[in-house]
C-alpha cells in the first residue's frame, strides 16, 4: 500500500490559537514585551511604562516623533521628554506602537524566499502614516492609534510567511494579483492573512472596534457595516490609506489608475484635486521621515500633481501588457511563421483562423484586443471580414492590422475606408510588424485607460447623486426625531396655503409645546431630554391623521399642519394628540417620566393675510394654553382666544 507524501509545511500546520500558545506567530521582544506585561496588570501606571520606554533609545525616539506630530496640530509645543510623549499618547497606544515597532525591527528578513520583507514594511509604514493623516483629516479616530493599526493592517501576511515559509513562498509565486491572495491562502492553507492579522491585533491590545474594520479594509463593500456608522467610516479610511500605500510603491506604469482612484476617494472626504495632492504629498514626506527612524526603505516620488499630470509611460516591451491577438491567414506556412512572430511580440494569447468567416466567430468568442488579418482569403476576404467586424458594437474598438501584398494607393485607401487601422506589406518583416504592434499596444492601453476612467466617473456620478439626495434629505429633516424640520415645514405650509387658495378648502395648524421640558433636562440630563423629544415626536406622528404633517420646529416645539379640515376637526385631532402624550408615561432606562403638551390652534380665515400670520395666531393660542395651566388646547378664532379642554 502506498501513501502520498505530505505537502511542505503540512506537519506544522495547526490552528491559530495553538500557534499563539506555541510562540510561532510573530511576537514582540525586549522592551515591547515588558510593556505588554505591564499593561496586562490592573494596577499598571503610565509613569511605570514611561520608565521602561526610556531604556530603549530607538523606541523613545519613535514615540517622541509620533507625539510631536500630534502636538504640531494642537498645542504647537514640541515634546522633549519621553514621559510627556508617553503621557500624550496614552498607555494603550504606547503598547500598540511598541508591538508594531518591535515587529519591524525583528522581521527585516526571514525564511520565506518569495516574501519581500523590505517591500512589506515599506508598504506597511506608508499605510500607517496615511492612516494617521486621514484620521486627522476626518476626526473619526485617534491618529496615533490608527497609525498602529495601519502599521499592522497586513501583519497576517508576515505571520504566514513565518509559519509556512515554503508553502507561502509557492503561493506568492503563483499569485498574479493581490486581490486573489486571501482566496489562494484559504484554498492552500485553510486560513488567510486576515485571520492571522485579527489574532495578532488582539494580542497587541488593539480593540475589536478597530481590529474588525482593519481586517475588512481590502474589500470594504463586503464588510457589512451599517452605512454612516463608525466601523463603516473606519473601514473606508483604512482602504483609502491602503490605496495611498499601493500608489506610493506602484511601478510608474501602474500609477495612473491608482491616482484616479485617490481623486475619487479624496472627493468622498470633501477634498478637491489640489487638496488631495497636498494631503498625499504630506503623507509621502512623513513616510520618508519615518523610514529613517525605522530603517525601512522609502522611495522619493515626484509631487502628486506631477504624477497626476504625467503622460502615460511608453511600454518598454509589448509583453508588459497581456494582449489577446487574433491572426487571420489562409496560407498554412505563412500562418505558422506570423503566429510565431506575434507570440514573441505579444505573448501566448494568439488565436488563429483560416478565413474571415471563421475569424468572425472566433473574435466573438475570445474578444481580441488586436486583429492581424490577410487581405486575400477564400470564403470571406480581409476587407469583408473587417466591414463585418466594424458593423458589430463589440468589434468597433478592436485594432485591425491588414497584411497585404498590394501597396497601390487606391487599394490602401479602400482598406482604411473598410475600417483597417494599419497595414503591413507581405512578405512580413519582423521589424515592420513590431512597429505596428507597438502602435496597436499604445491604442489598447489608451482605450483601457479611458474605459477605466469612464467607469470611475460613472461610479463617482452615482455616488454624488446619492450624496446629493442624502444632503437634500438631511437639509429637510430633524436629525434627532426624524421628522421634517422647520425649513421643510415652511415649504409644506406654503404648498398647503397655495392649494387651499385654489380649492377653498380648510387649513388649520397646531403649535405644540412640551410642558416643563427645561425641568426634564435639568433633572435627568440632556440625553434623557433628547429621548423624550424623540418619543413625543413618534407619538404625535403615530396619532396624527393620515394627511396631517408633523414637524419639529426646534427645541421642544412642534407644528402640525392639517389640510382639508376646519377648526372643529383640528381641535378634535389636537385632543387626541394631547391625550396620547399625557396618558402614557415615557420610559428611558429605569426612569419613568410623566409629561404633557400644550396646543394652540388656528385656522385660515378670510382675513388671514398669509401663512406666517397663521403660525403667529397659533402661537398666541399656545401661549394662552400655557398661561391657563398647561396640558390643554386653546383655539383662536376671529381674533378671540377660546379656552380648550385640559
Amino acid at each position: 500500500m502506498t501513501t502520498s507524501s505530505p505537502e511542505p509545511d503540512q506537519p506544522h500546520r495547526m490552528p491559530i490559537e495553538q500557534l499563539r500558545f506555541s510562540g510561532q506567530l510573530p511576537s514582540p521582544k525586549g522592551v515591547a514585551l515588558a510593556i505588554m506585561e505591564i499593561c496586562r496588570r490592573d494596577d499598571a501606571r503610565i509613569d511605570e511604562i514611561a520608565r521602561v520606554v526610556q531604556t530603549d533609545p530607538a523606541l523613545s525616539s519613535r514615540l517622541l516623533q509620533l507625539a510631536n506630530t500630534a502636538a504640531a496640530n494642537t498645542t504647537g509645543r514640541p515634546f522633549v521628554a519621553v514621559s510627556e510623549a508617553v503621557m500624550r499618547l496614552g498607555m494603550s497606544t504606547v503598547r500598540q506602537l511598541a508591538v508594531g515597532f518591535s515587529l519591524v525591527d525583528q522581521y527585516q528578513s526571514g525564511p520565506c524566499e518569495a516574501f519581500d520583507y523590505a517591500h512589506f514594511w515599506s508598504h506597511a509604514l506608508l499605510m500607517a502614516v496615511a492612516c494617521q493623516a486621514l484620521a486627522s483629516q476626518s476626526r473619526i479616530g485617534s491618529p496615533d492609534e490608527l497609525f498602529a493599526c495601519g502599521l499592522m493592517a497586513r501583519i497576517g501576511c508576515l505571520a504566514l510567511a513565518t509559519v509556512h515559509p515554503v508553502d507561502y513562498g509557492c503561493l506568492l509565486e503563483e499569485c498574479e494579483d493581490d486581490s486573489q491572495l486571501a482566496a489562494l491562502e484559504q484554498a492552500r492553507l485553510q486560513t488567510d492573512h486576515n485571520a492571522f492579522t485579527a489574532a495578532i491585533l488582539a494580542d497587541s491590545g488593539i480593540p475589536k472596534a478597530l481590529a474588525e474594520p482593519v481586517c475588512h479594509h481590502e474589500a470594504p463593500d463586503q464588510a457589512g457595516f451599517a452605512e454612516g456608522s463608525r466601523p463603516y467610516q473606519l473601514v473606508r479610511l483604512f482602504h483609502h490609506a491602503r490605496r495611498i500605500a499601493d500608489m506610493g510603491l506602484a511601478p510608474e506604469d501602474k500609477r495612473g489608475g491608482l491616482i484616479a482612484e485617490l481623486f475619487l476617494l479624496g472627493g468622498r472626504l470633501g477634498l478637491d484635486g489640489t487638496e488631495v495632492g497636498e494631503l498625499v504629498d504630506r503623507i509621502l514626506a512623513r513616510w520618508r521621515e519615518w523610514s529613517e527612524l525605522l530603517k525601512v526603505p522609502a522611495r522619493r516620488l515626484p509631487p502628486f500633481t506631477t504624477m497626476a499630470e504625467a503622460p502615460a509611460p511608453k511600454a518598454a516591451e509589448l509583453k508588459t501588457m497581456a494582449m489577446r491577438v487574433l491572426l487571420v491567414e489562409d496560407e498554412p506556412t505563412s500562418r505558422v511563421i506570423i503566429e510565431a512572430q506575434l507570440r514573441s511580440l505579444a505573448g501566448p494569447d494568439v488565436y488563429c483562423a483560416a478565413n474571415g468567416e471563421e475569424a468572425l466567430a472566433l473574435a466573438l468568442k475570445v474578444m481580441p484586443h488586436i486583429v492581424v488579418t490577410d487581405w486575400m482569403m477564400p470564403v470571406m476576404n480581409g476587407l469583408e471580414f473587417c466591414r463585418a467586424l466594424r458593423a458589430t458594437e463589440w468589434g468597433q474598438s478592436m485594432y485591425v492590422i491588414m497584411l497585404t501584398g498590394m501597396d497601390a494607393e487606391d487599394e490602401i485607401v479602400e482598406a482604411f475606408e473598410a475600417g483597417v487601422d494599419d497595414y503591413v506589406t507581405k512578405p512580413v518583416k519582423m521589424r515592420a510588424l513590431s512597429a505596428r504592434m507597438r502602435a496597436a499596444l499604445h491604442y489598447v492601453q489608451l482605450l483601457e485607460s479611458w474605459e477605466r476612467d469612464r467607469a470611475q466617473l460613472k461610479q463617482f456620478a452615482s455616488e454624488l447623486a446619492i450624496s446629493n439626495r442624502k444632503l437634500e434629505h438631511y437639509a429637510l429633516t430633524d436629525l434627532l426625531t426624524g421628522l421634517p424640520n422647520r425649513r421643510a415645514g415652511m415649504e409644506i405650509l406654503g404648498q398647503a396655503w397655495s392649494a387651499t387658495s385654489r380649492s377653498r378648502q380648510g387649513l388649520a395648524v397646531m403649535m405644540i409645546d412640551i410642558d416643563r421640558f427645561k425641568a426634564i433636562n435639568d433633572t435627568h440630563g440632556h440625553a434623557v431630554g433628547d429621548r423624550v423629544l424623540v418619543e413625543v415626536g413618534q407619538r404625535l406622528r403615530g396619532t396624527a391623521r393620515k394627511d396631517d404633517h408633523v414637524i419639529r420646529m426646534g427645541g421642544e416645539e412642534f407644528l402640525v399642519i392639517c389640510q382639508n379640515g376646519d377648526l372643529r376637526a383640528a381641535l378634535q385631532a389636537a385632543e387626541r394628540l394631547r391625550l396620547s402624550v399625557r396618558d402614557a408615561p415615557i420610559r428611558v432606562g429605569e426612569r419613568v417620566i410623566n409629561t404633557s403638551i400644550s396646543v394652540g390652534i388656528s385656522s385660515r380665515e378670510p382675513s388671514t393675510p398669509n401663512e406666517d400670520n397663521l403660525i403667529a395666531t397659533a402661537d398666541q393660542a399656545l401661549y394662552a394654553a400655557k398661561r391657563s395651566g398647561r396640558d390643554r388646547c386653546c383655539v383662536i378664532s376671529n381674533g378671540r382666544i377660546l379656552g380648550g379642554t385640559g
